[in-house]
Formats: C-alpha cells, structure tokens, sequence
C-alpha cells in the first residue's frame, strides 16, 4: 500500500504570539454566528423552513464560509485541508465510520424491540421515496456542517495549542450545549451529547480527518429516524417511513421527546463505540493544521 503523502508544512512567515490562538478561533466563532444568522434568515425566507432543513443547511452553510474565510487569512490554506482531502484512506475512514453510527443506532433500536419494551407501530404517512431521499441529503448536510464546525478548525488550532484533554472537553460541552436548545432535552440527553462530542472528538485524533467523525455522526443521524425514532428532539414522521417506533418503558430507556439519545441504552452504546473505535483498523493521517504530536498515541 502507498503511504498517504505528508502534510504540507504551514505557509506561515512570521512567529505567532503565544495567545495569537485565541484571536483566531475568536475570529471563526464571531464569522460562525455572522454566517449562521444570516444563512438562516435567507433558507427561512427561501424555504419557508424553521427546522430541520433551515438547521442543517444553515449550520453547514455557517461552518463552510468561517472557515474558508479563517483559512484565508491565517494559514493560506483551503478547506480540504482541515481533514477533508479526498483518498482512499479518507474513503475506509468514511466506511466504517457510517458502518459504526448505523450499527449504533440500530442497535439502540433493536434491543428494546427485541426485548417487547419498544414496537414499530405503522402510521398514515404520504411521504414517498424522495422524502426520504431529500431527508437524507439534509442529514448528510446537517452532519457535515456540525463536524466542520466542532472538530474543524477553531478544533484543530485549540488542539495544536493546549492538548487534547483542553481541547475535547470544552468542545464536547459547547456540542452538547448547542444541541440543549432542542426539543425535550432531558439531563440524560445533555450527558449523552456531550458524551457524544467525546466521542467525535476521538475519532479525530483516531483517524486524522474528519471523514471518520462524519460517517459516525451521519450513520447514527440516518439510523433513528430510519427506525422510526425521535432524533435530538425532532420528530421522526414524514421522512417517507409507515412506522414509528412506539414504546412501552419509562423515559429513562426511551429518552422521552428527545429520543434514544435521551437514553440508558445511547450511554452504553457510546462506551461501546469507543472500543470499536479504539480496535478498529482506521488509516491515520495528519491534517495540515496538527503541527505537533497529538495523533501518535492513537495511530
């Protein structure tokens, strides 16, 4: 197997400060919020969406543009190079990365079905095969937006500057944080989320790219609601499925109105994800923003 080429050394000509970090995640973040504000007063006026569309396509939308923008101007470098080139090692990474999140989520579906605490119950639905098509290419927008977001670029510098723990914490809270202005959040919701954003945050380290978190997030986002399960508090119906998922236990294995994230069962799933994470046979690379040592440990 050819080894995947080294990253580019960084075009910088001029010795950073050693907080001059902090002014460039402080710039993404003030160019996040701009571009978000601004993405989703244009979809709700072009759409006339306020949920799950106006949400992913304004979070990609945002995420895209601050870092084009931040690559710009502080590194000279493009978007691909926050984790995102194309090769066949990106290509395994993304695999078994959805092969995870969809085993994860059906996993949390099957289990209590298997065990008659939850039932696929038919529902009246006039959805049709390009419901759930568009649905997808939206999860697939949401999840992508989310990760360049998270684990792109403030990520990455935050990473190379203070280390993975100082990293991948705060990071996760302000994940979980975001996804509490849901519908139905409960505790065990937030606990789980930011157990989630953990969890990302490893696959990074894991992989090198952001294919790996990408095809773990868009896996487990296309599960739930496939299975007809509530997602982070959006409701399931009208994706083009005749089912719902109904079930007979207490919101603690349910997750209420949040859905499974919600749940007992996502708390186990997560630490289950972890071992495959840790075991399973990813391809390592380095994005051109990490410039010390923090993926060795993993390789």
């Amino acid at each position: 197997m050819t080894p995947e080429a080294p990253a580019r050394p960084p075009q910088t000509t001029e010795p950073r400060s050693r907080y001059g970090f902090l002014l460039r995640i402080g710039v993404f973040v003030l160019l996040t919020l701009i571009a978000l504000v601004v993405a989703s007063n244009i979809i709700r006026m072009a759409t006339g969406d306020k949920g799950l569309v106006n949400a992913a396509l304004a979070n990609f939308a945002a995420a895209a543009i601050a870092t084009v923008i931040s690559l710009r101007i502080y590194e000279r470098a493009r978007i691909e190079d926050i984790g995102l080139g194309w090769n066949r090692s990106s290509q395994w990474n993304l695999a078994l990365g959805l092969i995870g999140g969809v085993a994860a989520g059906a996993l949390v579906i099957l289990v209590p079905v298997l065990f008659r605490k939850a039932a696929f119950v038919p529902i009246p639905t006039g959805a049709s095969w390009r419901s759930a098509v568009f649905v997808s290419v939206v999860l697939l927008f949401g999840a992508v937006g989310e990760e360049i977001m998270f684990r792109g670029y403030a990520f990455q510098v935050l990473l190379t500057e203070t280390g993975i723990f100082a990293t991948i914490l705060p990071v996760s809270m302000l994940f979980s944080l975001m996804h509490g202005l849901n519908p139905g959040i409960t505790t065990l919701g937030f606990i789980n989320t930011f157990l989630w954003g953990v969890l990302l945050g490893f696959s990074f380290l894991r992989s090198g790219d952001l294919w790996l978190p990408i095809g773990l997030h868009y896996g487990w986002n296309l599960a739930l609601p496939f299975c007809g399960a509530n997602l982070s508090g959006i409701f399931a119906q009208g994706i083009g499925v005749p089912y719902a998922l109904r079930w007979n236990a207490g919101w603690l294995w349910s997750g209420g109105e949040y859905g499974p994230e919600g749940g007992v069962l996502t708390t186990v799933v997560v630490l289950i994800l972890g071992c495959y994470l840790w075991k399973a046979p990813f391809r390592t690379q380095r994005p051109f923003l990490i410039r010390t040592r923090p993926l060795e440990p993993f390789s």
